[in-house]
């Protein structure tokens, strides 16, 4: 249903009849976007930014709450000696079915234990036995590394040389669902290679670097911020605020959507960290803006002379120069050798194919699963994960918040905007019988997002110290009686109830989108759009938020409650959960929902994660105990999971339940009641 209704009509925001003209339609943010570097006034701000970047990359990339590790039942195989360093064949299972595979490089002749140094290769088309004189020799640099005297261990990524039970566009709208991605299966294997070489008995565990140019680069900061065991970081190629990362294997859904690569990388700090970067690709601007940034971070810890960087007239590489920039890093921090002389790069002969791959003719492991079992194992992992948190007191349902909270809010990453960031438009004011209204565009500092919406009043009475918030999938308009003329009968319920009520036009809805009705959406072209931009039902659950922002701006009113109708319902639901405190009651309609499949989800929740933070349980689990009223239910709903949640609570009578939808006049003496609960 579209709102189609006159330019005139008195309870229209725009007079006009056109769109909002938001920019989160218009300027969808890019991976070729530039972003700036916050400003960070000391070192507690900072570490507390750190801590939740650190978080929303295991959100994003599926390991939160991390998976339980398997036995890695390392195969090493085919050792050749060679002067000052020996290589061997390794596959891992770093999933239960699921290997990777490498080459370790050991020294030889040099008494340990050793620093270890893991590669992980970029997109060169030979992974990485990639030997390209010009632009880099993969094996050299971990035959030079190993001569120096860091055990080295090169993996593949996903789809490459050995591992290549899964291609490397691996994921799909389900596997999205569920927090399946290639970049978080590429992420866990760098942290079972960091398990690996820390297992080796000739290794420092105190002493781990990581290196990579590229795609490898981007492996290399995002394993260096959520791994401590890193010791030393050198991230080649890649990190830039001008472009993020081009490969489905560096854009898991969400991660972008508050942070920038600088920012990941700036959470090396005080570790050590070495860019390497070239005049040729993205990496330009090094010295002038990204090494600047990340220093200032260094600066609040007294660590200065802990990052540093090189940069060469030169295309995107990992070439002689930049390799031995990385020997002199490596020597420095894990060898303690401060004299670059003395780690130049020796010549070098590179093994045959068929000496450095674990699986030369393609021929997968004995009893190595495919694709749709790798994604049934993964699924089944993290189901397990909520069978160990079943919900039956305060204790079992804090824990259950604590690991699955966060998985939730990461993953839509929306807030209720600070007074100051909050912006609105006031655009004019209609009265009627007993009513007044103002209308209203609101929005966010610096984000471009223009919200349409109605402010009700009751008119003649004090100002309101209750207001309620109301959301419909077809805008404010169906809530309205005929010709918007006049409010509906459930805003009228409320306004004599002594109620303020807000009517939003939430993202895409109503005026926001006056042409929603034949199906306009947001251009979604942009390479890896959901890792730089919410999906549409988060945004809609950003707008609610900022519309609690509006009403305490307008009228005092600090906690609201809230009601959503038809798949509205679900929109305020989750507002209801990303922000809990503020919303005093919440009536969700949940439009015949089906929680059960993920084709629903699809449709109509579809949201990057939603399965893996354990969807509407914690949805629920997150507003409780406030009162709450889920209506219109599914056949298929298990509504005992909800009342399981507040029964935890010692709230149960805060929670109601109904099969059927709640008509307007039951639905307004909800909402208004004072108590925890009451009969619709």
């Amino acid at each position: 249903m579209a709102d189609n209704c006159a330019a005139e009509s008195p309870l229209r925001v725009f007079a006009d009849g056109a769109g909002a003209q938001d920019a989160r339609v218009t300027h969808p943010r890019t991976l070729d976007d530039v972003y700036s570097f916050p400003n960070y006034a000391d070192k507690s701000q900072w570490e507390h930014e750190a801590g939740q970047i650190r978080q929303h990359i295991l959100v994003s990339t599926g390991l939160q709450p991390m998976p339980e590790k398997c036995p890695l039942k390392p195969h090493i195989s085919g050792r050749i000696e060679r002067e000052g360093y020996a290589v061997e064949r390794v596959l891992l299972q770093t999933w239960p079915g699921f290997y990777l595979g490498g080459n370790l490089y050991r020294p030889r002749g040099a008494k340990g234990p050793h620093p270890a140094v893991i590669c992980p290769h970029g997109h060169w088309q030979r992974g990485r036995l990639q030997n390209d004189p010009e632009l880099g020799s993969l094996p050299g640099r971990y035959i030079n590394l190993a001569r120096q005297g860091h055990v080295t261990f090169a993996y593949d990524m996903i789809g490459y040389n050995d591992t290549f039970q899964l291609p490397h566009d691996f994921g799909g709208e389900r596997e999205t669902l569920w927090g399946l991605s290639i970049l978080g299966l590429q992420l866990w294997n760098s942290i079972r290679a960091v398990d690996f070489v820390q297992s080796l008995p000739e290794v420092d565990a105190r002493r781990i670097g990581v290196t990579g140019a590229s795609g490898g680069g981007s492996q290399t900061f995002l394993l260096t911020a959520v791994e401590p065991r890193i010791t030393a970081s050198l991230p080649a190629v890649m990190v830039s605020a001008h472009m993020q990362g081009g490969c489905l294997c560096e854009n898991a859904p969400c991660l972008r959507l508050e942070y920038s690569n600088v920012q990941i990388a700036a959470c090396t700090a005080p570790r050590p960290l070495h860019l390497i970067a070239c005049t040729g690709d993205w990496t330009k601007y090094t010295a002038d803006v990204e090494f600047p940034a990340i220093r200032s971070i260094y600066r609040l810890y007294g660590a200065e002379d802990k990052v540093s960087f090189f940069i060469q007239q030169a295309n995107h590489n990992y070439n002689l120069a930049s390799r031995e920039s990385c020997y002199a890093f490596f020597g420095k921090h894990l060898l303690g050798e401060g004299d670059a002389d003395k780690l130049r790069e020796t010549p070098f002969k590179v093994e045959t194919d068929a000496d450095l791959l674990a699986l030369p003719d393609k021929r997968p492991v004995d009893g190595a699963p495919g694709r749709s079992q790798v994604v049934r194992t993964l699924i089944d992992g993290v189901t397990e994960q909520f069978a160990e948190h079943t919900i039956k007191d305060k204790a079992s349902l804090d824990r259950y918040r604590k690991s699955f909270g966060p998985v939730l809010r990461h993953a839509m990453s929306i807030r209720i905007p600070d007074q100051e960031e909050l912006v609105v438009e006031a655009l004019g004011s209609v009265s009627g019988a007993g009513w007044s209204a103002e209308r209203l565009v609101l929005g966010r500092q610096g984000i471009g997002d223009r919200s349409p919406a109605l402010l009700l009043t009751p008119a003649g009475r004090r100002r309101p110290k209750r207001a309620t918030i109301l959301v419909h999938e077809y805008g404010k308009a169906a809530l309205m009686a005929e010709g918007l003329l006049s409010p509906g009968k459930l805003i009228e319920g409320l306004l004599e109830a002594g109620h303020a009520v807000l009517a939003l036009d939430a993202f895409l809805c109503g005026e926001h989108n006056p042409q929603a009705g034949i199906g306009v959406r947001r251009d979604r072209s942009p390479n890896h759009f959901s890792t730089y931009n919410r999906p549409d039902v988060v945004e809609r659950a950003q707008d609610i938020l900022t519309a609690v922002a509006a009403v305490n701006q307008r009228l005092g009113i600090a906690g609201v409650c809230l009601a959503g109708l038809g798949e509205a319902g679900l929109w305020a639901l989750l507002a209801a959960a990303a922000a809990p405190k503020p919303v005093r009651r919440l009536a969700a309609d949940m439009a015949r929902f089906d929680p059960d499949r993920d084709a629903e989800f699809i449709q109509r929740l579809n949201i990057p994660h939603i399965r893996r933070a354990g969807d509407v349980p914690t949805l629920v689990a997150l507003h409780a105990p406030r009162p709450l009223m889920l209506h219109n239910l599914s056949e298929s709903f298990d509504a005992g999971r909800a009342r399981a949640i507040y029964r935890a609570c010692d709230k149960s009578r805060a929670l109601t339940t109904r099969k059927n939808p709640v008509g307007d006049r039951a639905l307004a003496g909800w909402l208004v009641a004072s108590g925890p609960g009451s009969r619709p």
